[in-house]
């Protein structure tokens, strides 16, 4: 039986590559974008919600299908103001896990980060940790989180902080063996694989690290 998904972040660089593969694959007869600003591709497949994400719980109607992938995400650099920015990492993606469990979407896969933790002294990681708790909270029967390391890929937008980290990651990577391999750089294609692979699985398992997500992809 063929299946809707719902992207939200389809514009960005995960977000973008993962609707590519989406697109490509038989399981999805429909994939329904939500965002501030369209894509480039067309396609059948896609329908496009031109909105503001903020503003979700008004397109509740709209918000229906057998899975949603949160692609959802900002930095420090970008969105200065922290209000902003916890409205952004934690207020769209808990937002649309609430409609999703409303609408009795049964698979919610979301981009969380290496260290999250509701109890992190850093603001960006404590932001992530709370997101994580309260999409869970929802109790869709799958969810999902990964929590990638650093993100390889180019991005649309230049980011000088990202591309010096990636630079320097790039070099350290051969050194993250055993116990040190989720802090390796990871490949935006390898956590879309692993995205469309958890979508298709029951795994029990909730929280997926960076070195997790690779395993998953490659297997």
């Amino acid at each position: 039986m063929s299946k809707t998904a719902i992207i939200l972040g389809a514009t960005g660089l995960t977000g973008g590559i993962l609707l590519e593969k989406l697109l490509a694959d038989t399981t999805y007869s429909k994939i329904k974008l939500f965002s501030r600003s369209s894509v480039d591709i067309k396609s059948d497949k896609i329908e496009q919600h031109l909105i503001s994400l903020f503003q979700l719980e008004n397109y509740k109607e709209d918000f229906t299908g057998d899975v949603v992938f949160c692609c959802i995400g900002t930095t420090a650099a970008k969105t200065k103001d922290s209000a902003k920015y916890k409205q952004i990492d934690y207020g769209i993606p808990v937002k649309a896990a609430k409609i999703a469990k409303e609408n009795t979407i049964n698979t919610f896969v979301v981009m969380s980060s290496m260290g999250a933790d509701i109890t992190s002294n850093t603001f960006y990681n404590q932001t992530k940790g709370e997101m994580e708790r309260d999409v869970l909270k929802q109790k869709i029967k799958n969810t999902y989180i990964l929590r990638p390391s650093l993100i390889g890929g180019n991005r649309e937008e230049f980011r000088l902080g990202e591309r010096i980290g990636k630079g320097i990651m790039s070099i350290l990577n051969p050194l993250f063996v055993g116990g040190l391999k989720k802090y390796k750089m990871i490949d935006p294609e390898d956590i879309t694989t692993c995205m469309q692979t958890l979508a298709r699985s029951n795994k029990d398992q909730a929280i997926f690290s960076s070195d997790e997500i690779v395993e998953i992809a490659n297997s």
